[in-house]
C-alpha cells in the first residue's frame, strides 16, 4: 500500500471535498482519498505508486489545483 500526501488549492467548502474525493478516487489503483478542507492536505492511499501527474489531472478535473 502507497500513501502520498498533496496540498491542493482553491477548496473552499463541502462540495469543493466531495469533488476532489470523488476525481482521485477514480484513479486506477487508489483505495482512500482524505481530504483536510482547513489545511488544503489531500492524503491519497493506492496499492500502487501513483505520478503527480495523474493526480493532478484529476484534481484538475475536479476544478482545483495541485499546489507545487
Amino acid at each position: 500500500m502507497s500513501k502520498s500526501t498533496y496540498t491542493v488549492t482553491g477548496m473552499t467548502c463541502g462540495h469543493c471535498v466531495s469533488s476532489v474525493t470523488e476525481e482521485v478516487g477514480q484513479i486506477d489503483g487508489v483505495q482512500d482519498v482524505q481530504v483536510d478542507l482547513a489545511t488544503g492536505k489531500v492524503t491519497v492511499s493506492s496499492d500502487r505508486d501513483l505520478t503527480q501527474d495523474e493526480v493532478r489531472a484529476a484534481v484538475t478535473e475536479a476544478g482545483y489545483q495541485l499546489a507545487g
